[in-house]
């Protein structure tokens, strides 16, 4: 019996330990997950997290960075490369077209004033044309003539050339005094608005009593001084002939023309109307058709006033022949500035 009881006890000692060895593990083995589960917050912290995304947005603008700063120089090499080819281009036009501004403005509104002026011109004659076929007249020939005409045996007495205009020394005379007077702005067109100086006067004098009318004065001095000049005359001859006479400028530049219509624009009172091949002031840039002009006022029985530019070295010789005309001698200083300008 105690046998069986002794079998017993260890029977049960040894479930007892068994039953203890079971339960170790287990403890073991639910204290590692505990652990893990401690432990793996640790690896999914969201400070790490922030570290990441900064690390990454960092080396982003660091690359940003780099391409501004690449595309900056760029720009900047642009720039330098553009101000150097400004830098360029303005020393080429100073070089090129330095103290001819001026100049080349005068040329183009002279050439600009005469063209329009010409076409007016050319219009108005256009118009006026007569498409009518002359008749053919047949003079006869002296051959046929049978009778033999004897000269006639009267002399003809011709005055002197400086006594032209002496029947009119008065009111030429009367001129000059109130062209010496302070100038009238508001006068009537064709009277003069300016005033003129002694030398001008005495050069007026000379012209008209002692050359009567026909001859060469020395150029004033500028192309604005000889146009005045030539107002008065226009007045006085206005005075004595009204209009029955008309105005002929010569000279071979257009800005010339231009000049000169300007002025006499300013000190007659004109206006574009007044220039023109019906008018009382024609410009001619050659002297044949100036020539030709004056034949026909002749034939017409009036009286053609022909003045002549300074710059005109050159004087055509049938010019000579009209009964008044005026040419302006310029100066050897003169005529170069005008070459120089051309």
């Amino acid at each position: 019996m105690e046998s069986e009881e002794n079998l017993t006890r260890e029977t049960q000692n040894l479930e007892q330990n068994l039953s203890v060895e079971n339960s170790l593990p287990l403890a073991n083995t639910s204290k590692k997950p505990i652990e893990k589960q401690k432990e793996s917050p640790s690896i999914i912290n969201p400070k790490n997290n922030q570290k990441i995304s900064t690390e990454q947005t960092q080396s982003l603008i660091n690359i940003a960075l780099k391409d501004l700063q690449l595309s900056r120089e760029k720009l900047e090499n642009e720039l330098e490369e553009l101000s150097k080819k400004k830098v360029q281009i303005e020393t080429e036009l100073k070089s090129s077209f330095s103290g001819q501004s001026d100049v080349i403005a005068r040329k183009v509104k002279g050439f600009q004033e005469y063209l329009t002026g010409a076409l007016q011109d050319l219009a108005q004659s256009a118009e006026q044309l007569e498409l009518v076929v002359p008749p053919v007249i047949v003079k006869p020939s002296p051959l046929d003539e049978n009778k033999k005409i004897e000269p006639s045996k009267e002399q003809e007495v011709v005055p002197a050339v400086s006594d032209t205009f002496k029947p009119d020394e008065s009111l030429i005379r009367k001129c000059f005094g109130q062209f010496v007077e302070q100038p009238d702005f508001y006068a009537e067109p064709w009277k003069l608005r300016r005033s003129l100086e002694d030398n001008d006067i005495e050069m007026l004098e000379d012209w008209f009593f002692s050359m009567g009318g026909r001859g060469a004065q020395p150029s004033r001095g500028s192309r604005s001084k000889n146009a005045l000049v030539a107002a008065g005359i226009i007045e006085i001859l206005g005075e004595l002939y009204g209009d029955q006479f008309q105005t002929l400028v010569l000279a071979s530049q257009p800005e010339r023309l231009g000049e000169w219509r300007r002025c006499l624009q300013d000190a007659l009172g004109l206006n574009r109307e007044d220039f023109g091949p019906n008018s009382g002031i024609v410009l001619f840039e050659r002297s044949d058709g100036l020539i030709e002009r004056a034949d026909r006022l002749e034939e017409r029985g009036e009286l053609p006033l022909i003045i002549i530019d300074a710059a005109e070295i050159n004087v055509e010789i049938p010019i000579l022949q009209f009964p008044i005309w005026l040419a302006f001698a310029g100066s050897p200083n003169e005529i170069y500035e005008e070459d120089e300008l051309i």
